[in-house]
């Protein structure tokens, strides 16, 4: 591999994932800046969950070879991809409703996966100063002490993304976050999206195009597995591989 190639900090190369037959991905390469604010669209089908799966180590490519930086993560357990500062969050948040907002961000430091750790272990002044910075970034300081179960559905997500980046994650996969947002929820959204990159690489999956508009930056366009266009939203729209994919499928499986 040239140095050309490899001058993304995340790499993904031939990449190839085969269920039952059935190739969900054929990627040749896709590679995404240190940094960047990369979206990804696509039909129903497209792939764009399993690469998110095969990048996370939830799934093993069939072929192929996964760069983060310069370690080649290809068939790393999703743990260890995880421990190198891979974050992901679902469509749905995933959040402990009978805690509150602050015990969920505690759960989320470095160092909090065992039971013990978590009983036995005090934060100290810092991690603490750091998780209300955080709330108040995200416009969840006034929510601190209550249960997550009381969060609107777009604070909720906010929630997510704030445990993602008290764990340290530097690359964060993020699926659909506009999703089931108020209009007032999805541009604080947007927004915060738009303060991390830079600080964090991301790569959102998204439906809703006019929250694609707001991230701005470079889109991938993925069909049948397939990288189909990349370019600004208004260079993609203008492709017309990209409006038959949209217009011409219907009845497709899930991503």
């Amino acid at each position: 591999m040239t140095t050309e190639q490899r001058a993304d900090w995340l790499q993904l190369q031939e990449i190839t994932a085969v269920f039952d037959g059935f190739k969900a991905l054929d990627i040749r390469h896709l590679g995404v800046d240190r940094g960047e604010l990369r979206t990804v669209i696509g039909p129903n089908g497209a792939g764009k969950t399993t690469m998110c799966d095969v990048i996370s180590g939830k799934t093993r490519p069939t072929s192929g070879k996964v760069f983060i930086g310069d370690q080649d993560v290809t068939g790393w357990a999703d743990s260890a991809i995880a421990a190198l500062g891979v974050g992901r969050k679902f469509q749905t948040p995933s959040v402990f409703d009978s805690l509150t907002v602050y015990e969920n961000m505690e759960l989320a430091l470095p160092g909090r996966r065992g039971v013990f750790t978590n009983i036995f272990r005090r934060e100290s002044t810092e991690e603490r100063d750091r998780i209300d910075a955080l709330l108040n970034r995200v416009h969840l300081i006034s929510r601190r002490d209550q249960p997550a179960r009381d969060l609107s559905h777009g604070q909720r997500q906010w929630l997510e993304i704030s445990m993602l980046m008290v764990s340290g994650a530097k690359l964060l996969l993020v699926d659909e976050p506009a999703a089931g947002l108020t209009d007032h929820e999805t541009a604080l959204t947007a927004d915060l999206l738009l303060e991390l990159k830079g600080e964090h690489t991301l790569i959102v999956i998204e439906h809703d195009m006019e929250f694609v508009r707001r991230l701005g930056g470079k889109v991938t366009v993925l069909c049948e597995g397939k990288v189909l266009a990349e370019g600004s939203l208004d260079q993609v729209s203008a492709d017309e591989r990209v409006r038959t994919a949209y217009l011409g499928r219907a009845g497709e499986r899930s991503a």
